[in-house]
């Protein structure tokens, strides 16, 4: 039972990180940006096409591949988001539009051919693709009978490190100060002479990054990496955490995401795996009846 709850931490520090990506958006411009999900594909996908179909190292294409992704944030941010804002358009407007980039980004790489960076060598109808062996050092460590590999407890130290340093500076630092204000009022933060375009434009790109980094770990560890990833492995998940732990809420995202990974993991070892995912979401609806402002509304006041 101990090697599954290091499977259930393990598998909650990724959504955590997918989800805070999620709601730093919602908490600052109250849009659920629905194209996060293929930020996160083709974060792995990036990374993938780089080291092995133009043999670069690891370290150096995973860096290119979360710019990449933070660019692709600034791109939703000009032409999903931004323009609809500026003409005062409903929500729901802004939550078409990222659909609408999102299934742009999936189609860009199922259609994408041989020869371009983001070319796919499927085989035998394959439907995903992985790493190729020895891409990144992965020692197996046994420990008080428990199995620990190398990988996926460096994803847990970089995902729990990047959301500790994301939580200062959302607290402590001028940046923070900012984005707290503006999602609180933007005409007030207008107002104080912050520019409100600005922490939008920064917000989005630092979501974007932080989609990608969780795709590329996620392809790294689990070994699948295709056009679909997003959309069948997180994307409810994400919406999922988000909600569990409270909507706008950076310390909710993290500890709803480790508490999702821990129901799924225990749905599978008690049910197995053709119900795992549906005694996940039967939790959370058990939440939002009984207390739809999330697990940690009530001690987690703050949306930031």
């Amino acid at each position: 039972m101990t090697q599954q709850v290091l499977n259930a931490i393990f598998i909650g520090s990724i959504y955590a990180l997918f989800a805070v990506g999620y709601t730093l958006v919602f908490g600052v411009l109250d849009v659920l940006n629905l194209a996060h999900s293929a930020v996160f594909m083709l974060g792995a996908v990036v990374t993938y096409s780089l080291v092995a179909l133009h043999g670069m190292p690891f370290l150096p294409a995973a860096v290119i591949a979360i710019l990449v992704c933070g660019l692709l944030g600034l791109l939703i941010e000009f032409v999903a988001l931004r323009p609809l804002r500026r003409r005062n358009a409903p929500p729901i407007s802004a939550l078409i539009s990222t659909i609408g980039l999102a299934l742009i980004f999936v189609a860009i790489v199922e259609q994408a051919t041989s020869g371009s960076l983001f070319s796919w060598l499927w085989q035998d109808g394959a439907n995903s693709v992985r790493f190729p062996t020895g891409t990144v050092p992965n020692p197996t460590f046994h420990v008080a009978g428990l199995t620990i590999e190398g990988t996926k407890l460096g994803i847990l130290v970089i995902s729990v490190v990047l959301m500790l340093v994301l939580g200062y500076v959302m607290r402590f630092t001028q940046v923070g100060r900012a984005l707290r204000a503006v999602a609180e009022n933007r005409r007030a933060a207008t107002l104080l002479g912050i520019n409100v375009d600005r922490i939008f434009a920064s917000t989005l790109f630092v979501s974007s990054a932080l989609g990608g980094l969780a795709g590329l770990l996620f392809g790294l560890a689990l070994s699948d990496i295709s056009p679909y990833i997003g959309r069948d492995q997180v994307e409810l998940k994400g919406l999922a955490v988000i909600v569990l732990g409270g909507m706008g809420s950076i310390p909710g995202a993290v500890l709803g995401g480790y508490l999702l990974g821990l129901i799924e993991v225990f749905a599978f070892v008690r049910f197995g795996s053709n119900i795992e995912a549906g005694v996940a979401f039967a939790a959370l609806f058990l939440v939002l009846v009984l207390r739809p402002q999330g697990l940690f509304g009530a001690r987690l006041r703050e949306r930031l």
